[in-house]
């Protein structure tokens, strides 16, 4: 079939977005963890979380120590910032580096100003215990008491004085690897107040060896209905939860550890943690965390599909207006089920929730990429968010350097719309084309993109409608004689895939595959996004609101494409649906990469209303 121009009136040029390109391509990228300030450590650095002192300051407290993690040495600190994170006191040890290992210390600030430091403390200072295999058992940063102390002027000092929190045996500490003899457990999170009370979570360990070293563990909580009043240490009040002798589980594997919650308005419980299954847990309590809902994985809410992630922290924070944030890294799955995979791999980038309370539950958005460092093998973990002054901040740690980082409040505004979001994004638009349908192999003017080496990126945006799935199904191509240029074009697997090609360096990335949600169907107009983000060169996908994580047939849903990867502009034209077994209604390009809630708005856009 002969190509045609298409008529004017449907393209539309943005001319201002052209000229703003340079300045999107080279901004500072508030997600790129180089850009954050840096927190003082020893050498190794873990679990930097903070509280905003009555005196006005910011108190971090963390885990630290001159070796690697669990080495000993390891000890516990606090640091001062008066200025939001940008620059820190020296070390105020809360324990010393030359005592017993103490670990995974937890803030709370409660009335009166009064702040509290909750740690794991190698008490009896145990050298080594029995474990399968041997080595596993020279760990001794995790086992011990629950002890804290605190601070009464802002964490310049701490109490002289150590004290302990006693708790009781459950099943999983009598069947541990010493038979109950030596309680193993770790915190992470901060602990929260609710209804009157002081309440964190932690993991007891059951079973050390391989893989993993932890092998089994549970989550349980510690409550206080006195720390709040109580001034003398020694008579506050602590229960263990949940009742009972077990702790919460994972539907299936072993592990469920690093238990942390929120309250949710009606007083009610919401936590999350983690396991080696490809899927986080969450559940839900009534009763003030003395029964928990059964072991269920989580969803986005009741009745959708399952969030992905790894063994590694999930946190979930709730915000000063009521609205809630899951921190997680949006891969995993049933996928992950083979020989080789590592449970504690591939924690980059950061990805983001929003949640708003419906009906008693969580009902969570599309993701947002939050934080992310450009080589993949940097793991970043262990957030806290901070709430000052109107702006909301994070730190995080990658286990040698831990920063603090003002989030976007852009990025937070469109997360926490993303709900009602159903408008199409004008800005940055640089074309946008139109037909009832499309004529097949219309040609466009297509206008320059930007250059991936500059980390800024673009969004290609389609509504289109299959009468059939089969393979080489062309949307766009803007390809010369040389390859170079962009394709968008079924694949033989039932997706659409990218194809982008800077004359040396060529990139592939596709929509999931499937029937699930984000999948792409026949007979039915769907809308597809497809962001390529140069900040932490990542191609993610967007069908008909949904953001493709993979599904269940793989383990990520979304791909990094090479450094080398520059000027993907081909031949300044674009052929638009040259064999399309369907029809083409819409393509937009964008001269930015689109944010997966701009990207839900566009298709609400274009939705019908029922």
């Amino acid at each position: 079939m002969p190509t045609r121009a298409l008529p004017l009136r449907r393209i539309f040029l943005a001319s201002l977005a052209l000229l703003l390109l340079p300045a999107i391509a080279t901004a500072q990228d508030p997600r790129d963890i180089r850009n954050g300030w840096v927190i003082p450590d020893e050498g190794y650095c873990d679990q930097p979380y903070v509280v905003v002192t009555d005196q006005g300051h910011w108190l971090c407290t963390m885990t630290t120590g001159a070796g690697v993690e669990g080495q000993p040495g390891q000890h516990i600190v606090a640091t001062i910032s008066t200025d939001h994170g940008r620059t820190w006191s020296e070390h105020i040890p809360i324990e010393p580096a030359g005592g017993p290992e103490a670990s995974w210390v937890m803030p709370l600030k409660v009335p009166g100003g009064r702040i509290y430091a909750f740690y794991t403390y190698n008490a009896e200072n145990i050298r080594e215990f029995p474990a399968v295999p041997p080595g596993a058992g020279k760990r001794v940063d995790t086992l011990g008491e629950y002890a804290f102390r605190y601070s009464d002027d802002g964490g310049r000092s701490w109490s002289a004085e150590r004290f302990e929190i006693p708790m009781r045996r459950m099943n999983i500490d009598l069947g541990n690897n010493t038979g109950g003899k030596t309680l193993f457990f770790w915190g992470v999170g901060k602990p929260i107040l609710a209804r009157d009370a002081a309440i964190f979570g932690f993991a007891k360990v059951g079973k050390w060896g391989t893989p993993g070293t932890m092998v089994e563990s549970q989550g349980v909580f510690l409550r206080s209905d006195t720390i709040l009043t109580e001034r003398d240490p020694s008579k506050i009040r602590w229960e263990l939860l949940p009742e009972g002798d077990d702790g919460l589980r994972a539907p299936k594997g072993p592990v469920s550890d690093e238990a942390n919650l929120v309250e949710l308005s009606d007083g009610s419980l919401f936590a999350t943690y983690r396991t080696i299954d490809g899927y986080p847990c969450h559940a839900y309590s009534r009763d003030g965390g003395r029964t928990w809902t059964p072991p269920a994985y989580m969803t986005y809410g009741p009745g959708r599909r399952r969030v992905k992630h790894p063994r590694a922290a999930n946190f979930v924070k709730k915000l000063g207006d009521g609205t809630f944030l899951y921190w997680f890294h949006n891969h995993g799955g049933e996928p992950v089920h083979r020989e080789g995979w590592g449970p504690y791999n591939d924690r980059n980038p950061a990805w983001i929730l929003a949640g708003v309370e419906r009906d008693g539950q969580i009902l969570w958005s599309e993701p947002e990429i939050l934080l992310y460092d450009e080589n993949p093998s940097v793991r970043i973990s262990y957030p806290d968010f901070i709430e000052d002054g109107g702006l909301l901040y994070v730190t995080e740690t990658q286990k040698e350097i831990a920063r603090v980082h003002e989030v976007d409040p852009d990025l937070l505004a469109d997360l926490k719309g993303q709900f009602d979001r159903r408008e199409v994004e004008r800005d940055g638009l640089l074309l946008e084309v139109t037909g009832d349908p499309i004529e097949p192999g219309a040609e466009v003017a297509m206008p320059p993109l930007p250059d991936l080496a500059d980390r800024g990126g673009f969004t290609l945006d389609f509504r289109v409608r299959f009468r059939e799935l089969t393979g080489g199904q062309t949307l766009l191509d803007t390809r010369d004689e040389t390859g170079r240029g962009l394709l968008v074009a079924t694949t033989g697997r039932s997706t659409l895939g990218l194809s982008l090609n800077d004359g040396a360096t060529e990139a592939f990335w596709d929509s999931d595959p499937g029937t699930g949600p984000g999948t792409l169907r026949v007979g039915d107009w769907q809308h597809v996004t497809i962001i390529i983000d140069a900040g932490p060169r990542i191609i993610s996908v967007v069908v008909d609101g949904v953001f493709n994580d993979g599904g269940a047939l793989r383990q990520f849903g979304w791909g990094r494409f090479p450094a080398g990867l520059g000027d993907v502009n081909g031949r300044g034209q674009a052929t638009l649906a040259p064999n399309v077994f369907g029809q083409l209604g819409t393509v937009r390009v964008y001269g930015r990469p689109l944010r997966t809630s701009e990207a839900v708005g566009n298709h609400r856009a274009g939705r019908k209303p029922r």
